[in-house]
């Protein structure tokens, strides 16, 4: 429930730093959003898209004679039709270990000659009502040659496996290697301590709370395409468009999104429904929409995860860390996505360093395809990854040397003295102070009454651990982004970026970002975020950047703005513009020494309405866009304690604690929301959440009968609480939060899972810890 002691926005300016709940919540809450199913355009038909029922075949031929005579059926596109338009594209430039661009086999909007995994689409149906058109694709006969299928990727990578391409040897689309083998080799040879652990990133369905839905228009006169469709970035999604699908001038293309109902990287890119959709809609001079059903879902929309990993950690006899190695299968699905090889390569690189003074790191990756839904970023893209193997490491080291794993984790942490840091990793850190934050989450966590609970647990006959997780994530570069600001003739102020809220809440922040910077009260600010026809750059949302970016955009902005309404004042108030000041407590501007001024609202509509003001002071309006700026490295720890019944193997969170280092909140209210929703699916991902399919590629875990999701009954209070030391990386001074969630909760619940087990004598088990698997653990270790 809000706090009802909470000041009220529509009354007061808000400064950074102010906890203010969101103002988009009671409009939502009252059902009065507009997502993308929401929207209807004139005269609009339908599309449903015919999928794949095999996981692997050569494809005979596809007969839609019958479903083209169906009622209401305006046409059925198969992929011969859609041969003008281009193949969907990995914007990743990543090379092979011997210097050869990784594979990218064409995936065209439909499958032509091969499908390769359950809901590969083959063709696209257009009716006049959604019954119609699904009715009519299920009419659609599909002759296809099954072949035999792979779907873990370290089979698919093993001879003899299935090969999904015959110009992919091996189905290896990428060999990857990072790192000095040698060195790393020889630290390893020298060490005292090596540790070395199979650890599993299980796959996981994205399972955003609104599905996947578009509509596209055909402009005829003027040849251009509109979509409307659930996004993360209308900008970039633009270009996507027009240059990779269409292959039109991007101006011909206009992307808009309103609200989305979740996305965490799943709906960052393109999709194969919308080639189709816009050739329909070409072709029948009438806009065409889709919408997917939950079971579409879980077999069109990107797979998150899927890395099978061998973690490897040197320490001398000391224990200070010599160097880290990753061994990986990447399961890449049966194509590749917009950045599908990321998260195993660069994102494993950047992440595993952590928050500790790891001299070498060597990441060896085979990215490989499978006969699976593809695999695109899901919250974290690597981050999450990169943080568990090295806590896992760190706990398996001090249990093998005998060493306290705080002891080992205080001798190992970079130092404040030491930043900026030049990490193994390639990044530069410029600040933390991540012993002080451990030590401040031991004590709000009551660290040292950990041995009066568990043997209270052990009284009602349960297990009971606690888990430390310790997490420092390269977030994505801030990068170039969009700031206007458009002063309305109503009063009002309009903040335009090029991020994109797809359930953050971006408003608030925002506003508040402004309205401390120019003085503008809060009630007046409104925010345009999805309209690709007013932006002129936009990095959309995705790597915990939006605040960095779209942040750094508004205060430059807010300065030109300060800058031309000194100038524009100077001339109104008759004095030189060295000679005007600006008060953005009260957003005046004033002749300095005196009580002559004028609010800058005021001025704005004066501007307007001067004539004799020149040319370029007629609008205190600006459009700006940022220079790129560096990553930031939010970073934080975790405290979790589960209770296990050793009966039945279920395991249930009781404790659980964040501390973070976000730098500066803008909003800590929101902040502590974006971390509960981290912390949810990280515990989802660590316990339950696991995507399975059958030995001939057919899903098993298509619907939520059979796919765990965490629910609230599942979760305990989570305390967070904020130790920051803002970033020196951008002028927010922030460190981005959206993601920090799930580096922290992995490692957390399962080093809790894993010293509840140890206790029992148990070996640790990987995610998801699922009870049948808890449970057999604790079977094992009862038998000796």
């Amino acid at each position: 429930m809000p706090d009802t002691n909470m000041p009220d926005p529509s009354r007061m300016r808000f400064a950074v730093g102010q906890p203010v709940t969101r103002r988009e919540d009671p409009m939502l809450l009252r059902g009065e959003g507009h997502y993308t199913d929401d929207l209807q355009a004139e005269g609009q038909a339908h599309a449903w898209m015919v999928r794949s029922p095999y996981a692997h075949g050569v494809i005979n031929g596809i007969d839609t004679a019958e479903a083209k005579s169906m009622l209401g059926v305006l046409a059925v596109y198969t992929g011969a039709d859609l041969a003008e338009y281009g193949p969907i594209r990995c914007a990743m430039p990543l090379k092979n270990r011997d210097g050869s661009p990784l594979a990218s086999p064409v995936r065209p909007a439909l499958a032509t000659d091969r499908v390769r995994y359950v809901g590969d689409p083959v063709a696209i149906v257009i009716a006049e009502t959604p019954a119609e058109a699904r009715d009519a694709a299920e009419a659609v006969m599909l002759d296809i040659d099954p072949l035999d299928a792979v779907t873990e990727a370290s089979a698919a990578a093993a001879p003899g496996a299935p090969q999904l391409y015959d110009d992919v040897p091996g189905n290896v689309v990428l060999d990857w290697h990072s790192g000095d083998a040698e060195k790393v080799a020889a630290a390893f040879a020298t060490a005292a301590h090596r540790v070395k652990l199979p650890l599993r990133n299980n796959r996981i369905v994205v399972a955003a709370m609104e599905p996947r839905a578009a509509i596209a228009e055909y402009d005829a006169e003027s040849g251009r395409y509109t979509l409307r469709a659930c996004s993360q970035g209308v900008f970039g999604l633009r270009r996507q468009i027009a240059e990779d699908i269409l292959r039109v001038p991007v101006e011909k293309v206009h992307v808009l999104t309103t609200q989305v109902g979740g996305s965490f990287g799943m709906k960052g890119t393109v999709y194969p429904e919308y080639p189709g959709m816009f050739h329909a809609a070409r072709l029948l001079g009438r806009p065409v929409k889709w919408t997917d059903e939950r079971s579409g879902s879980f077999v069109s929309d990107q797979h998150g995860r899927d890395h099978e990993t061998v973690a490897e950690l040197a320490l001398d006899a000391e224990g200070r860390f010599l160097a880290v190695r990753l061994t990986s299968f990447a399961n890449m699905g049966a194509y590749l996505t917009t950045v599908g090889p990321l998260m195993g390569t660069m994102g494993f690189v950047k992440n595993v360093q952590s928050n500790y003074a790891t001299p070498l790191i060597e990441v060896d990756t085979k990215s490989v395809f499978t006969n699976t839904s593809p695999v695109g970023a899901y919250r974290g893209a690597g981050r999450p990854e990169g943080n568990y193997y090295m806590e896992r490491l760190v706990e398996a080291a001090a249990a093998q040397i005998g060493m306290d794993p705080l002891e080992l984790r205080r001798r190992n942490h970079i130092r404040p003295e030491q930043m900026p840091y030049d990490a193994a990793s390639g990044s530069r850190y410029d600040g933390g102070e991540f012993t002080a934050l451990m030590e401040e989450a031991l004590r709000q966590a009551d660290w040292d009454g950990f041995a009066a609970r568990r043997e209270e647990s052990a009284s009602r006959g349960l297990l009971r651990g606690r888990g430390l997780g310790n997490y420092l994530e390269c977030t994505a570069p801030a990068g170039k982004e969009h700031g206007g600001v458009r002063f309305e003739e109503d009063g009002g102020v309009t903040i335009i970026t090029g991020t994109l809220d797809y359930g953050q809440g971006h408003w608030t922040p925002f506003a508040q970002l402004l309205g401390s910077r120019l003085g503008v009260p809060f009630e007046r600010i409104r925010l345009i975020q999805g309209d690709s026809d007013l932006l002129k750059h936009g990095g959309g949302t995705g790597g915990s950047r939006s605040m960095m970016s779209s942040g750094t955009a508004i205060i430059e902005a807010s300065e030109k703005v300060i800058e031309k309404g000194r100038e524009a004042a100077s001339h109104l108030l008759e004095a030189a513009v060295a000679d005007i000041e600006f008060d953005p407590e009260n957003g005046r501007f004033a002749i300095a020494g005196t009580d002559r001024g004028i609010g800058i609202l005021e001025l704005a509509a004066r501007m307007r309405a001067a004539p004799e003001l020149p040319e370029d002071l007629r609008s205190l309006d600006v459009t700006h866009v940022t220079e790129d700026k560096p990553m930031a490295y939010p970073n934080g720890c975790h405290v979790a304690e589960v209770e296990v019944d050793p009966e039945t193997g279920h395991v249930h969170l009781v404790r659980y604690l964040a501390v973070s280092d976000f730098g500066v909140e803008v909003n800590p209210l929101m902040v502590q929301g974006q971390v509960h929703g981290g912390v949810a699916q990280g515990i989802g991902q660590a316990l339950m959440e696991r995507v399975s399919y059958d030995e001939g590629g057919q899903i098993l875990s298509a619907s939520f009968m059979d796919y765990a999701l965490p629910r609230a009954e599942d979760l305990p209070p989570i305390l967070t609480a904020s130790r920051p030391v803002p970033a020196k990386t951008n002028p927010v001074g922030a460190k981005g939060c959206g993601e920090a969630g799930c580096a922290g909760s992995l490692p957390a619940v399962m080093n809790a899972l894993a010293d509840a087990l140890r206790a029992a004598g148990a070996e640790p088990v990987d995610m998801p810890a699922t009870p049948e698997k808890v449970w057999m653990a604790l079977q094992r270790a009862s038998r000796g």
